[in-house]
């Protein structure tokens, strides 16, 4: 549950950012793409890490901006991934519920099985 309040946190930091002028950002890069649910999970670890690090030192270069400029990106990509597999567990999530109002076991485990394969990717 942690993780997904972090992740909708970052989504709001993100949507401020995204209204920036093009022409008064820097250089833009791709950042590392995210396939997968599990893979946008390791990026977002891993780059936190990262940016963590570089943020925990008493000063910061310009090498150092131009770091955290570029993990910005694979942080984008990994939160889009993200956003994007959230949409899809909250369909399996209300596709349980509503099955097991209606007593349909097939529907319940199709979708339960669905739900707690990506639940698990946030979780462990």
């Amino acid at each position: 549950m942690k993780k997904l309040l972090l992740t909708a946190m970052c989504f709001g930091l993100l949507g401020t950012t995204a209204n920036a002028d093009d022409h008064e950002r820097a250089d833009h890069f791709e950042g590392e793409a995210a396939e997968s649910l599990e893979q946008a999970v390791t990026h977002f670890t891993e780059t936190n890490r990262e940016l963590a690090k570089l943020l925990a030192q008493d000063e910061l270069s310009n090498a150092d901006l131009g770091t955290i400029h570029e993990l910005s990106y694979t942080l984008e990509n990994a939160l889009a991934k993200i956003d994007e597999e959230l949409d899809t567990m909250a369909v399996d999530l209300e596709e349980l519920h509503l099955g097991s109002e209606t007593l349909e076991h097939e529907r319940v485990r199709t979708h339960g099985v669905a739900y707690l394969e990506a639940a698990r990717t946030l979780t462990e």
